[in-house]
């Protein structure tokens, strides 16, 4: 069969807004011409991929199968087409960035400093709040988030893995003790950012423990303070530390039991409507972090 790419963005649009006058909207071109594309390719492929009523429009099952590949060509296409056309354009207005932690001061933010320098015109607004954004609202261009991603309806993509570290001062495990497995946490102070719930691993079987904090922040800083002084234990990001781990002031305990794989994502609402500016720094990042070792 021969190769055609006649009709798939009008197929892939009208799968999208499930309608041909919305496609046609959304391409800026009338439904006749949706509607002739659409029927070209299925007679080209030899199948029907929408089911048609006076009411709606649904993909048939060779339908959904075909458009999950053609959509992420078409994204692909566009894509490529901007790169061109990005390298043309100059970058102004404000790109706002909503990030929070250690990390995202560390690494994160002098990045984006490094992208301001590069387009002069460009101002960047950044947010560091741990709580997650409205992007509409709020009218955040992406969020930097580390953990699972539990709303399907984002664009997650991942920017690293990243490692738990747990940590105690001297002073502490001289008084009370080395723990030497997770559910020995339940007899010691803990030191908790926003969950009271520590996952831990062990021969690819996860460990979760529930525990009371004896000190409770969303500033990574207070509680790798409150770590240095002895207040208890503290299970965190390695990059959240800061220098307490190398220096010598916080001791790594429980390492057999470390959750090794915790992704950071860049996470955006819809990529169909990213703006340059947005799409470009997102690259920018991944570019930088591609073979990152934290």
């Amino acid at each position: 069969m021969s190769i055609t790419f006649n009709g798939i963005i009008e197929f892939v649009a009208v799968a999208e807004t499930q309608g041909f006058s919305a496609a046609a909207r959304k391409l800026n071109v009338n439904v006749s011409h949706i509607s002739r594309k659409v029927a070209a390719l299925e007679k080209a492929l030899g199948v029907s991929l929408l089911a048609r009523s006076t009411r709606n429009v649904r993909l048939t099952d060779a339908g959904q199968s075909y458009f999950s590949r053609c959509q992420e060509l078409v994204y692909g296409l566009q894509e490529a087409n901007e790169t061109v056309f990005d390298k043309q354009v100059e970058l102004s207005g404000t790109l706002k960035v909503s990030a929070a932690g250690e990390f995202a001061e560390q690494h994160i933010a002098p990045l984006l400093m490094e992208f301001a320098q590069l387009h002069p015109k460009l101002a960047i607004e950044m947010d560091f709040n741990s709580q997650m954004v409205n992007f509409i609202d709020d009218a955040f261009d992406f969020s930097i988030r580390y953990g699972p991603m539990k709303d399907s309806s984002l664009i997650a993509r991942k920017l690293t893995n990243r490692s738990l570290v747990a940590a105690a001062s001297q002073e502490y495990l001289s008084k009370h003790g080395t723990p030497e497995h997770p559910s020995e946490l339940a007899k010691h102070h803990c030191l908790m950012t926003n969950n009271t719930t520590w996952f831990f691993s062990h021969e690819d079987k996860r460990l979760e423990v529930k525990l009371d904090a004896r000190w409770r922040s969303n500033s990574g800083r207070s509680v790798v303070s409150a770590c240095e002084r002895g207040l208890g234990i503290a299970y965190m990001p390695r990059s959240s530390y800061g220098d307490a781990l190398k220096n010598g002031n916080l001791q790594p305990i429980l390492a057999p039991y470390w959750n090794r794989d915790i992704a950071t994502w860049i996470v955006y609402a819809n990529r169909n409507f990213l703006p340059a500016k947005a799409r470009l720094a997102i690259n920018f990042l991944l570019e930088h972090f591609a073979n990152w070792q934290e």
